[in-house]
């Protein structure tokens, strides 16, 4: 699949932008940072009390820049390699050519490394030298730190953060150990090429950071090293991908987006720590006064997580063992707002579970947030039907607490005969003051002003999560509250019959502006039931009336919705508009097009990749079957999906104008007991799916197609 000979995984520059905020990161599950920055932060170590938590800064020696001064006609470039996870700064002339490559081992996660390579092109005898340019200073603002002795080697500092999130809360310490960096490093006249590496070691433990600086060590000296890190990268590229023949920008996007997307995820076998959630700005962001602190919003849970869910839940399971640990952090929440029963998941999470927002009022009106969480618990049970995630490991308390305080938020009107939430930001519509948001240099991303904030939004996540919260418990065989049931049926959702579209609140006016996607979200990824008619007037209202500027993901939202109704010209007007969000030479992503916002935004990213996951391929997932209903843009030739995980099944979709073809790669060892199939809904045929089946559906007129779960193989 190819559009010309560039590589849409290879972003290569000569001149690097000039707002550092927008340079490559490098990261994997445990560590990252930005190029040429003099930080890094480490997975789950926050430093600050409740509102002024933030990602320890941890001082970095990858911040390192290659020179040669006084030499001519020097040829510069700069490169993110999205394919093998590494960056690169490439100088040359016509004697030699001197690389500097970064990256964060994406399978040892513990390790950071980079390396110099200068390889003679000429035949000359003279030496040649690069200097090594590195501001590293051993101290932080964050962390107590103290020298240890050398290791191996290795410079070696350790130290617990300063202040914990609550009083009596975890502090914990950072060890790590690094090659010293020299000034220069020299070719020799007679050697015609030479590689240096130098290796980062963070870890929680002394223990743990030894174990891992000496594989790294070992891996250098088998000439393994970057090797290793690129072997796991194309092992994660091989069971997960999205290409197509189409324009090249939008191939560089989506490759882009998935880079980002999966170096926040832990590799698959053994990630050897507590993951602890993917904050908007990922991990390379979130010091304090930036990018939300490194907070978990539901810009994890909604945004992120369904694309890594359909191609990697194990990664997936991990992001929702993260919710389940901080579960009594979220009971307490409740308490604190006076609800004896049930959890409050926090707008702003870190290491606790507590709220840490720092204005109040988001704090305790996004309850949304708590429906949020739970739909990614629904998404992941009826795509891998994992009971043990719910049985043993903690999911049923998580879930059964969200029930509980959704039904102790209830109030019965006696005049509508139904129920309404009690105390949700649209029902109070207080707005975010301008002082406040600029004395914490924060721009509060996808709900900035609170009087937008829809009580659609609210009634839907309270719906949906007490119909699963009943479905599962009928699974696991535990009997179900009948005020469960009776709140789910009797929740008011607003609507208008004569306009027959769905206010964005009580009260809401036809007209007045909207700051992003929240209505349309009905549709998709909520799938509220609704009539083809009723879908279109909402994208209609909502469409014009939502901010231009607005945050990045709301436009592949309405692009979705456009897809449903096969209205390609609308939808892909819609998604053309993300690429005002997305930055040169590296692809990263700001909230808003305007530039203003968090940086990296993984949300963004994750809407994108929705729009074309679940737009372009019609993938639904339901709690009987996958659903896929493709609708492709024109420009768009064949797209092809590999790598999606349907209960133990991984599945290869290509489809292009004509024609589906559905090829299933890898079947479970212990196969369900009623097999997978694929069905034409509409004349019911069926078709068997069993490891290195290849099935094409040739005409598009018998679609939508579903994998059911609870149909018996013909």
């Amino acid at each position: 699949m190819t559009d010309g000979k560039e590589d849409p995984a290879v972003f290569t520059t000569t001149c690097l932008p000039s707002d550092q905020r927008l340079l490559a990161t490098v990261t994997n599950a445990y560590l990252g940072t930005r190029v040429y920055r003099d930080i890094l932060h480490v997975n789950g170590v926050y430093n600050g009390a409740v509102g002024d938590t933030h990602r320890a800064d941890v001082p970095s020696p990858l911040n390192v820049r290659m020179t040669v001064p006084g030499a001519d006609s020097l040829a510069e470039t700069f490169t993110l390699n999205a394919r093998t996870g590494t960056f690169s700064h490439v100088l040359q002339s016509t004697d030699y050519t001197a690389t500097h490559q970064i990256y964060a081992h994406h399978s040892l996660v513990h390790l950071m490394a980079f390396s110099i390579t200068i390889r003679r092109s000429a035949h000359t005898g003279q030496p040649i030298t690069v200097q090594l340019q590195t501001p590293f200073v051993p101290k932080s603002q964050d962390l107590d730190l103290h020298r240890g002795p050398d290791f191996q080697g290795a410079h070696y500092i350790y130290g617990t953060t300063l202040v914990p999130e609550v009083e009596g809360g975890p502090q914990p310490t950072v060890h790590m150990l690094w090659t010293p960096v020299p000034q220069d490093l020299t070719l020799r006249g007679e050697e015609q090429e030479q590689s240096w590496e130098f290796l980062t070691a963070v870890a929680e433990s002394e223990e743990e950071v030894k174990r891992s600086y000496s594989e790294g060590l070992a891996l250098i000296a088998s000439g393994s090293l970057h090797s290793s890190h690129i072997h796991a990268w194309d092992a994660l590229w091989q069971g997960c991908c999205i290409d197509l023949d189409g324009p090249l920008p939008l191939r560089q996007a989506l490759y882009g987006c998935l880079y980002y997307l999966l170096s926040a995820i832990p590799p698959r076998d053994n990630p050897g720590f507590l993951f602890h959630g993917i904050s908007p700005g990922g991990l390379s962001n979130g010091t304090q006064g930036e990018d939300y602190w490194g907070h978990v919003f539901w810009d994890q849970d909604t945004w992120v997580f369904p694309n890594i869910l359909l191609f990697y839940p194990e990664a997936a399971r991990a992001i929702l063992e993260y919710r389940i640990r901080m579960l009594e952090g979220a009971l307490r929440n409740a308490e604190e707002q006076g609800y004896k029963q049930g959890a409050k998941f926090p707008w702003e999470s870190a290491a606790t579970g507590q709220e840490v927002c720092p204005e109040d009022i988001y704090g305790a009106q996004e309850i949304h947030i708590t429906g949020d969480v739970l739909m990614a618990f629904e998404q992941y049970y009826y795509t891998t039907q994992d009971q043990k995630l719910f049985r043993e490991d903690g999911g049923w308390k998580l879930v059964g607490a969200v029930a509980q305080y959704w039904c102790s938020r209830m109030v019965w009107s006696e005049e509508e005969q139904c129920y309404h939430i009690r105390g949700t930001s649209a029902s109070a519509r207080p707005v975010c003051g301008e002082g406040l948001c600029k004395e914490r240099l924060r721009t509060m991303h996808s709900h900035p002003d609170l009087a937008l904030v829809p009580d659609i939004k609210h009634c839907s996540s309270l719906l949906f999560s007490l119909r699963f919260a009943a479905d599962i418990a009928q699974d696991l065989l535990i009997p179900v509250p009948e005020e469960w049931v009776e709140c789910a049926n009797k929740i008011k959702v607003p609507f208008d019959m004569e306009k027959k579209y769905h206010p964005e609140y009580d009260g809401y006016s036809p007209g007045e502006p909207v700051k992003q996607a929240d209505v349309v979200l009905l549709g998709f990824p909520l799938m509220y039931s609704m009539s083809p008619e009723v879908r279109r007037n909402d994208l209609e209202m909502y469409e014009p009336v939502t901010e231009v500027n607005g945050p990045a993901m709301t436009w592949s939202m309405f692009a979705v919705g456009w897809l449903e109704l096969k209205e390609m010209q609308r939808a892909q007007s819609q998604l053309n508009k993300c690429f005002s969000n997305i930055t040169e030479p590296f692809k990263i992503w700001v909230e808003n097009s305007d530039g203003s916002g968090a940086v990296n935004f993984l949300t963004g990213m994750g809407g994108f990749l929705q729009a074309v996951l679940f737009g372009y391929t019609g993938f639904r997932i339901t709690k009987t079957s996958l659903l896929f209903n493709p609708s492709c843009p024109d420009d768009v030739h064949r797209l092809k999906v590999t790598g999606v995980s349907y209960l133990g099944n991984k599945l290869k979709f290509t489809i292009t104008k004509e024609e589906m073809r559905i090829e299933v790669s890898e079947s479970p060892l212990d196969p369900p007991a009623l097999p997978l199939e694929a069905v034409l809904e509409e004349s019911g045929q069926r078709f068997p799916l069993g490891e290195g089946t290849v099935m094409t559906l040739g005409d598009y007129a018998c679609w939508p197609c579903s994998c059911p779960t609870a149909l018996p193989a013909l």
